[in-house]
């Protein structure tokens, strides 16, 4: 039976690439595949849970296979079926069936018709991917799948404003957790000697032993994983991005980000909740971090003026007091929450559009104002000042640009010699300067061993901080992100003793991806004369096929599981000592940042309103 466990995972690769095939106009076509594929989905997950339940509901862990294996490393495709998963399995199989069918009607004759259903198949891959995970590497290949598809629905009506700016910002603070959840691979395989299993990691008496010896690096990889689980269920102080993401199509926010990829963050506490349950200072902060959220949530929820606004806020308040549940050990309770919550807010999203007139036609004709409100038993002062702070939603937003973006603007601003020649020869000798150490093995003096790697990895974080920032020059931009990652191998190169085939691993695909990128720039290059990063362009309106190819560079250059890049990734992190957290954390921010320009540089160049003026203007938001 645990052998069936792995078609969860064909069955939307199958109709994913059947629908890609398919040609746009046949939208017919088209929404019938993927109705077949997630009916064939639920059916098949509906079975499966029952007969698992019927067999004595045993926890399933399943190793399918090692993509590479060396000495003491081992990157292990690994399966995991519990409780847990059985209710996200059948949730996310029934709601996404009904959303395909609710949008083969509601989407009739939009442009992005298959651009739309082959994206939610995807993101549904990366959702089974998830939730079927037995280890972090499995677990890091879905959160990938689910942030670049989130992204593409988000920003589907790709030639509005709004739509792509708001996709850009959510994609930015995915990164954020991104970097969580690198860091807890990274030092977990130091804690535990060995890419660790979720089924491991459950094992009570083993954690206890390990986090008695390293209580220090126990606390570190619950705090990582606590700041991926707050950025994916958008709690505070990451609570301002799912409002945002309701400029994609309804049917996407009512799957997506009303009932399935917000609760990720719950099923990542619930699945490593016996790593980090006997750690107070973490539960208390998730069970405060989670009523704070319930509380300011709800507040905003009551001030929207747009009914899908109110929805998203509920849900996060909702959210708030799973998190709650889950400190408490309320483990079965908070997995009938999340159920509750999915439906109820999937229905909600789904009849906004008629909510909507209805409240029209109310307010109209038969509008009666309340006669009081629990705010009106606060003192005045309170009550407004409340008030004013949920209408701008407690400056969250402008909170996260401060502590992350406008760091990353203000380094660049005291590094200015980027722009110059001189500065890129400085560069060019201190690289070259790294190889020879490299080539010639020449023993660095003691007191300079722990710093050398950090050095060379801080000029890479530069660099691609530099090609993030950049607004002009798009070649440039695009040659210091492929720059960053040789920087990041050559500080690997000179802090441990690497295996050239580990290096090959990593750089193939930077190359490749890198070489393809190029052409795809020099070709809009030759045919629009003048392109720049200031502005969103919308050439994917003229040149589709050249912003896919880019798109699949950008998502290869950036460590997307298409390209041996990933795994080399998380070679380069096995090789960092437990000790060495700033070389850690300045190799993790440099690969988020890293992402983050190259999408960026995609939606500039490719998505937007039209650079050009014989394009109609679409509307700014959704």
């Amino acid at each position: 039976m645990e052998y069936l466990l792995h078609y969860f995972l064909v069955i939307p690769v199958l109709g994913y690439l059947i629908g890609l095939c398919i040609p746009s106009k046949n939208e017919f076509v088209i929404s019938r595949i993927a109705f077949v594929t997630l009916s064939i989905q639920l059916v098949f997950a509906l079975g499966f849970t029952c007969i698992w339940i019927v067999s004595g509901h045993k926890d399933i862990n399943l190793a399918e296979f090692s993509i590479y294996k060396t000495k003491g490393y081992d990157f292990l495709i690994d399966l995991y079926f519990d409780r847990v998963s059985a209710l996200f399995l059948v949730m996310g199989a029934f709601l996404t069936f009904l959303i395909t069918y609710y949008s083969r009607f509601y989407l009739h004759r939009e442009p992005g018709f298959k651009r739309f259903f082959t994206t939610i198949l995807l993101f549904y891959l990366g959702y089974n991917i998830i939730i079927l995970s037995g280890n972090f590497e499995t677990l890091f290949i879905g959160w990938e799948f689910l942030g670049i598809s989130s992204f593409l629905l988000i920003a589907f009506y790709r030639d509005r404003y709004l739509p792509v700016k708001n996709a850009l910002k959510i994609f930015s603070l995915y990164r954020i957790g991104d970097i969580g959840l690198i860091l807890a691979m990274w030092l977990s395989h130091h804690l535990f000697h060995e890419n660790v299993t979720f089924g491991k990691m459950h094992n009570a008496e083993l954690v206890s032993h390990l986090l008695q010896k390293h209580s220090w690096e126990g606390f570190f990889i619950s705090f990582v994983i606590l700041i991926a689980a707050l950025v994916k269920s958008a709690q505070l102080p990451f609570s301002s991005w799912l409002p945002r993401a309701m400029e994609g199509p309804t049917p996407s926010s009512a799957i997506f980000y009303g009932s399935l990829s917000v609760h990720i963050g719950a099923f990542l506490l619930l699945r490593t909740h016996p790593f980090w349950e006997h750690q107070l200072v973490i539960r208390v902060l998730i069970g405060f971090l989670g009523v704070l959220t319930c509380f300011v949530a709800s507040l905003m929820a009551r001030v929207q003026t747009s009914v899908k606004s109110q929805i998203a806020y509920s849900s996060i308040a909702q959210i708030g007091l799973i998190f709650l549940e889950i400190v408490a050990g309320f483990d079965d309770l908070a997995l009938f929450h999340i159920g509750g919550n999915a439906l109820l807010r999937t229905y909600q999203l789904l009849i906004s559009p008629s909510i909507a007139s209805y409240k029209i036609k109310e307010q109209l004709y038969s509008y009666e104002p309340r006669e009081r409100t629990l705010e009106d038993s606060f003192p005045k002062r309170i009550e407004y000042s409340l008030y004013i702070l949920s209408l701008k939603e407690w400056n969250l937003e402008s909170i996260i640009y401060q502590l992350f973006i406008s760091p990353l603007k203000k380094t660049v601003q005291k590094f200015g010699f980027f722009r110059l020649k001189l500065g890129l020869l400085f560069f060019i000798i201190v690289f070259l300067a790294g190889v020879v150490l490299v080539i010639t093995k020449v023993s660095i003096p003691p007191f300079l061993v722990n710093y050398v790697p950090g050095f060379f990895a801080f000029i890479g974080l530069l660099m691609v901080i530099k090609a993030f920032t950049e607004r002009r020059n798009v070649q440039l931009s695009w040659f210091m992100v492929m720059m960053n990652h040789f920087w990041i191998a050559l500080a690997i190169s000179i802090n441990t003793e690497i295996h050239l085939s580990t290096l090959v691993m990593y750089l193939s695909g930077v190359i490749v991806s890198g070489i393809v990128g190029f052409i795809a720039i020099r070709h809009l290059i030759r045919k629009e004369k003048r392109i720049t990063l200031a502005r969103f362009q919308g050439h994917a309106f003229e040149y589709p096929k050249t912003a896919f190819v880019f798109l699949l560079a950008c998502l290869g250059l950036a460590g997307f599981p298409i390209t041996p890049t990933m795994i080399g990734e998380d070679l380069v992190f096995s090789s960092i000592r437990e000790d060495q957290y700033f070389l850690a954390l300045f190799l993790a921010i440099s690969l988020i940042v890293d992402g983050l320009a190259l999408v960026r540089i995609y939606a500039r160049l490719f998505l937007g309103p039209h650079v050009k003026t014989y394009h109609s203007i679409a509307h700014k938001s959704s």
